[in-house]
């Protein structure tokens, strides 16, 4: 088994890499998606959450109200990091089942670790490579934006809230300039696919895990 890691500021195109790297034969494993099946309805982690946090962060149905607990820990350290002591033993627990079903499926597999805040969570980088989506902070603003429909202050505000870009490209050993065009995007990550595969390291399948 290979294992990369795949990481970049909100708005950076880190969807866009993976999903490419999934058509590729990739094995993806993202974070997020592991973050919200680990506060899933009736789960552990939500009845902790509501625990620390009040039922005013549950929604009618009793499913987690994104906005209502983000709006309660975004500035308030102490609140993130209970939210984080809370939601990370969950999400790694989850990761490591599936990783369980992509070994015993194909020991070789190429696995694309999705974390976006890989900077922010550890110190400890257990992975082949690191990649970077990286574009400028301006860029990504104008994404959240548009495709998002963030005001510009909250997107400044999530985006002040990350690793600097600098920070992350320390930490890289493959960056992805996402600001070019789409096909250009794509372009470096079929080229690096190419490189990964003429040492071996391409897995044979297209499999999607956590997506």
């Amino acid at each position: 088994m290979v294992t990369i890691a795949l990481t970049g500021g909100i708005g950076s195109g880190k969807t866009t890499i993976a999903n490419r790297l999934a058509e590729l034969g990739g094995v993806i494993l993202d974070a997020d998606v592991f973050a919200r099946e680990a506060v899933a309805v009736g789960s552990p982690a939500l009845r902790q959450i509501a625990a620390r946090f009040g039922q005013q962060v549950l929604l009618a149905d009793g499913s987690l109200d994104r906005p209502a607990i983000g709006a309660l820990v975004f500035g308030d350290e102490e609140a993130r990091r209970a939210l984080n002591d809370i939601v990370h033993p969950e999400v790694r627990r989850l990761t490591g089942e599936r990783l369980e079903e992509v070994l015993a499926d194909d020991p070789a597999a190429l696995v694309v670790h999705v974390i976006p805040l890989l900077v922010e969570s550890t110190s400890n980088y257990d992975y082949e490579e690191i990649w970077v989506a990286d574009a400028p902070a301006r860029t990504r603003e104008e994404r959240l934006v548009e495709g998002r429909g963030m005001t510009r202050e909250d997107a400044q505000a999530r985006i002040a809230s990350q690793a600097s870009d600098d920070e992350r490209r320390r930490i890289a050993d493959v960056l992805i300039d996402t600001s070019a065009p789409l096909d250009e995007t794509l372009d470096q990550v079929d080229a690096e696919w190419r490189r990964l595969a003429a040492a071996g390291l391409r897995a044979p399948e297209t499999q999607t895990y956590g997506v």
